[in-house]
């Protein structure tokens, strides 16, 4: 079975973006945040800490990204718990995750 990843974008560029690395390594976009195997939440958004400490307390791991002007949010998202990134790292972060834990297809 095909990992799920959660979108949790605004940034329509950046959800296309991330959904071809999503495809191109075998997983599915999922818009379901209780089923997801995987998020990536871009940081910024008002409910993007409460989203994240929900997934955190879950199990779910969470890619979180932001603006590399904003270091503030990337501590605040890797002291929850996340792994936080500048924007230009989000899509290469994302696609070594996705390789390194496997996509679920055998």
């Amino acid at each position: 079975m095909a990992k799920k990843v959660l979108l949790a974008t605004r940034d329509l560029v950046f959800r296309s973006k991330l959904g071809a690395v999503v495809a191109a390594t075998g997983a599915d976009v999922s818009g379901d945040e209780a089923t997801c195997d995987l998020a990536v939440v871009e940081l910024g958004d008002s409910r993007a800490s409460e989203r994240i400490a929900a997934l955190v307390r879950r199990g779910v791991p969470v890619l979180a990204y932001g603006a590399h002007v904003r270091p503030d949010l990337l501590r605040v998202a890797r002291e929850m718990g996340a792994m936080a990134v500048p924007n230009s790292q989000v899509e290469q972060r994302l696609r070594d995750l996705l390789t390194a834990q496997g996509t679920g297809n055998t």
